[in-house]
């Protein structure tokens, strides 16, 4: 069974992303906010990592290029996630794909499915995204 790291830091999306992802098979291993993301990435060695671009006040994206820059975690997939949509950014800085908050249980699930079955510096650009209101926003200013 594929391993999944939730770098996450709302605790209700953790267990109900943990409880949904354990279901179709996942073993889950959950962030532990007093380590860095990367030294637990290294130690549960997963086969995917969901990353929040905002994780308790931390930067996910600067989380996922420290990841990307150990020589440890080469070709680790990363999956990453937010409210407002930032995929340009995360697929830059190295992530697989990334998903818009909030988005459907089966959208995470074909996402994950479709990055765990394909070569691991594979990108995939969310199917059907579309921008948040603040990003739709920003286009008038």
């Amino acid at each position: 069974m594929p391993k999944i790291l939730l770098l996450e830091d709302d605790r209700d999306m953790t267990m109900l992303l943990t409880t949904l992802l354990e279901i179709e098979g996942y073993t889950v291993r959950s962030y532990d906010s007093k380590r860095p993301a990367a030294a637990q990435a290294e130690e549960d060695k997963p086969d995917l990592v969901f990353l929040d671009v905002h994780l308790g006040g931390k930067d996910g994206i600067q989380i996922l290029r420290e990841m990307k820059a150990n020589p440890a975690l080469e070709g680790m997939r990363v999956v990453m996630t937010s409210g407002i949509n930032l995929t340009d950014e995360c697929l830059a800085a190295g992530a697989n794909a990334f998903l818009v908050k909030p988005y459907m249980p089966e959208n995470l699930l074909h996402l994950l499915s479709k990055v765990l079955a394909a070569p691991a510096d594979q990108i995939h650009r969310e199917e059907g995204a579309k921008p948040s209101a603040s990003a739709s926003f920003q286009k008038f200013l």
